[in-house]
Order: C-alpha cells, then structure tokens, then sequence
C-alpha cells in the first residue's frame, strides 16, 4: 500500500503572526491538509534565539496554535504541536551534528542575515539549522513548504542526512523542499519585506484601531491624487491583491492606472477587506485564546501523534550509529 505523501513545517511563536505569515506560509499549510498528511509544529526551542522572557514565549505559543486553528487547521486532519514535547530531537540533532562540517553552518544565509542585522552571534543562533534538521528528519517527512528565504535550511537538511547515510547506511528520508513565493513578496508597511524584526508588520488579528493604525501608516510617494499610478509600485495595492479576488484586485488597479484615485482611497479599501478576509477568523481566534485547556489538548494529542513516529527515527539512528 502506497504511504501517503507527509508534510512537514514550522513557525516560531516569536511574534504576533502577521499577514506575511499568512500568505507567506499559513494559507498552504492549511490548503495542503487534504493533500496528505501533515505535521505542523510550533518551534519554541528555536524562538529561544529571540525570545528571552518565559511568560511572554508560553503566550506567543499558545497564539499561534489559535491562530492555526481559527484559520481552518482541523486537528483531526493535520498534527499540530508543540516542538518542545519532543525532548528526543536534541539527541537526534547531536547524532546530526557529529557528522556535519562547520562550513556547511557558516555558509547558512539566516544567520549570516541576522548577525549582519545585530543579532548576537550566540551558539544556539549558529547550531539552528542542525535543531532544524532533526526536525524535519525525525518525522520522515517527504516535503517541506517553505518560502524561499529558508529553502537553504532544507537543502542542509539533505545534506546533513547524506552526510549520516554514507556514514552508517540508509537511514533517513531526504526530503524536498516546497517553495512558497509568496513569502519573499509579501511587503510590510515600509515597502520592505513584511516581519516581526522590522517592525512593518500588520498583525492578522489587530483589532480595529491598531489594524487601521498600521494600514493607513503604509509608506507611499508623494503621487497626486489626479495622476495615473502603476499599481505593481505601490504596497497598498499588492497587499490588496493578496486579500481581494482577482476581480476585485483588477478593478483597484486600474483605478490606479486611470488616474484620480488617491492612496488615501486606496488605503481605506484595502482596510475594509482585511476586516471583511479576517474577521471571522479573528472571532474564533478570541474564542480559542478564552479556552486554554482546549488548546492544550489539541497540542498534546498532536504531540502523542509526532512524537510516535520521532522515537521511531531516532531508534532507527542509534542503532545505525551503534548507540543502541
């Protein structure tokens, strides 16, 4: 009988999620729950990096899991959990890291990026993509979606993997990785790339001051009203592209286009859509956040399920290895 497909991603509660975490990432995990069977977990060892007071990390995880869940995940369907009640993973990625070079962590992109940002260069910074790899190994997990900017830690992924089978023979699945553009093009308030780090985030459940706070705050040129504007130039525009139905995103551009249509306009039609994509998702987001007990069961059944076929790998490598 042939296995089902299984997916496998992550996401740091590291921050409030925000609309570039949604169309970068959230929307496919949720879409790809009817395509196989997927496994979702809420990386706090490696949020650890950033996130430095323990109350504040134990919020943020349990905002992520409502927010999964508000947005369609079926915990009946696809396996969330949390990363931390899989203790096992440090020995998994210890085994990884006796057969793994330096250069191979030097030449990784994020760290380089955050480092270069002021982030302190700490071991547990460096050592990520090893934690990252027994993640996505111990669930013999086939693909990895992933934007762009972290498929490097997948092509690691393969190749710590490799680096363990020619050693002690075939032991792990060498996954591939699932490339989401939307995340490299998702903009922030700023015109950058939306992120929690650069503070140009709109946060999918603001409420409503804080959201029209954020939206009307998007940097713009100083174009007047009457002249016409390429709508592929301008962040309010892509961002309501994302939201709206093509029709509806066709119709703001070519009032951009024909001239007379102001940002000011643009900005406040763009506000009503978050609310209108957003807003019954945001009410089952409060409703999850008001029973904490309920969202604990989703995360430890979900860590029941994970963990059973962790041990499994990671039994498979020690005796590979000779530790067992």
């Amino acid at each position: 009988m042939t296995q089902p497909i299984r997916f496998l991603s992550g996401i740091q509660p590291s921050g409030r999620l925000h609309l570039g975490n949604y169309f970068g990432a959230i929307a496919q995990h949720i879409a790809l729950q009817s395509e196989g069977e997927a496994l979702y977990f809420i990386a706090n060892y490696h949020a650890l990096t950033t996130v430095n007071d323990a109350t504040q990390l134990r919020e943020l995880t349990r905002d992520v899991a409502a927010t999964y869940l508000a947005l369609g995940l079926d915990p009946q369907r696809a396996t969330l959990f949390r990363q931390s009640d899989i203790p096992e993973l440090h020995e998994l990625a210890w085994l990884l890291a006796t057969v793994t070079g330096m250069g191979l962590l030097e030449r990784a992109h994020a760290y380089k990026d955050k480092v270069a940002r002021g982030v302190p260069a700490k071991v547990g910074l460096f050592y990520y993509p090893v934690l990252m790899a027994a993640d996505i190994l111990a669930y013999r997990s086939n693909i990895v979606p992933v934007g762009a900017d972290q498929a490097q830690h997948v092509e690691m992924t393969r190749d710590m993997a490799g680096y363990f089978n020619h050693a002690y023979g075939e032991t792990f699945v060498l996954p591939e990785a699932r490339v989401s553009e939307a995340a490299s093009v998702v903009p922030g308030t700023d015109g950058q790339k939306m992120s929690k780090s650069y503070g140009n985030a709109i946060e999918l459940f603001a409420d409503d001051g804080a959201l029209k706070k954020a939206v009307m705050g998007i940097v713009t040129d100083s174009a007047p009203v009457d002249a016409p504007k390429d709508p592929t130039k301008n962040v309010i525009f892509q961002l309501y592209a994302l939201a709206a139905s093509p029709a509806e995103a066709a119709a703001m551009a070519e009032a951009f286009r024909a001239g007379g249509y102001g940002y000011g306009e643009a900005k406040k039609a763009l506000l009503a859509k978050l609310k209108e994509r957003f807003g019954p998702a945001r009410d089952r987001y409060r409703e999850w956040l008001k029973r904490p007990d309920d969202l604990e069961d989703v995360l430890r059944a979900g860590a029941t399920r994970a963990r059973q076929v962790a041990l499994a790998t990671i039994d498979a490598a020690r005796r590979a290895c000779g530790i067992a």
